[in-house]
């Protein structure tokens, strides 16, 4: 029998890397690792899964190639292979957003009904975060944020912004972000922020892609 040819055998392997991706379920893990090392049983309550069934998937992500692990006593923690995951994933979702109607009737529904203002792009922050014209804040729970976030951003989590609001200079723009395209977070922060006389707009996706096109990442509280 004639061995495939090396397109052939790699063509393969893709396949299999992407059909380890084939789960609604496997996708909300990877965007959860993808903000920095968690345990199962962490990923397990952000997933909504139960803990056998998280690290079942988990196993499969692992054996694709797109996420290690460790052990530390008892506990097993995850987190990406390598951050270019973040950005496949970001254009799987553009794609589906061109492609498939119903992704952008909930994107219409339920994103852009809670912020129709253009997004800043992640090259325009950098600028105005060299001028100084900008106030950034990062707003996922404490833990994503000392794990790895942008250089001079602020932790504010959206469950705590309405009562930090007082920190915030009102003359210049806040720029918030979060967990990438589909995280809502942003989203509630810069309509409460627009609500109490900020000028506020939301960062082009989130983290993950950011640290995927190598820009600068600072880490700790």
């Amino acid at each position: 029998m004639q061995k495939p040819s090396p397109k052939k055998q790699i063509f393969a392997l893709l396949g299999a890397m992407a059909k380890a991706m084939a789960s609604g379920n496997r996708i909300e893990l990877l965007e959860a690792v993808a903000q920095g090392e968690r345990s199962v049983e962490e990923l397990a309550q952000l997933s909504s899964l139960s803990v056998a069934n998280t690290s079942h998937h988990l196993q499969v992500l692992r054996n694709a190639g797109l996420v290690v692990s460790r052990r530390q006593g008892v506990q097993i923690f995850y987190r990406l292979s390598d951050d270019e995951i973040a950005t496949v994933l970001a254009s799987l979702g553009k794609v589906a957003e061109r492609q498939l109607d119903t992704v952008g009737r909930i994107l219409r529904e339920e994103f852009t009904s809670r912020d129709d203002v253009e997004p800043v792009s992640r090259a325009d922050l950098i600028r105005r975060l060299k001028s100084g014209g900008v106030t950034v804040i990062d707003v996922r729970p404490s833990e994503e944020f000392e794990a790895g976030h942008i250089p001079g951003a602020l932790n504010i989590p959206a469950s705590a912004l309405s009562r930090h609001l007082a920190e915030l200079p009102k003359d210049r723009e806040v720029v918030a972000y979060c967990r990438g395209p589909y995280c809502l977070l942003s989203f509630d922060a810069v309509r409460l922020l627009r609500r109490k006389g900020f000028k506020a707009r939301r960062l082009a996706d989130g983290f993950p892609e950011w640290r995927a096109e190598h820009k600068p990442v600072a880490k700790g509280a």
